[in-house]
């Protein structure tokens, strides 16, 4: 798809330099950009971050807890 962009003349001018010294086009450098930023967007908006468990007395974790075990973990989460 076509689209028109409104960027910066100096960073242009080194994206250019950029995708020409790999070999590649603007188009594609462009492209890789976007999707290394999409892909390191936080979690999905709205998602609520699960609180662990935490035993305070002494010992350590809740019984039955296995902290070596990520589904013991996150189903102890659940149960909070």
């Amino acid at each position: 798809m076509k689209t028109t962009l409104d960027i910066n003349d100096t960073l242009l001018a080194d994206a250019k330099a950029l995708a020409a010294r790999q070999r590649i086009t603007l188009t594609r450098l462009i492209e890789e950009g976007l999707q290394l930023r999409l892909r390191a967007r936080p979690g999905r908006s709205g998602q609520r971050r699960r609180a662990i468990p935490v035993y305070k007395g002494r010992g350590g974790l809740a019984p039955g807890v296995d902290p070596l075990s990520n589904r013991s973990m996150l189903d102890a989460a659940d149960d909070a």
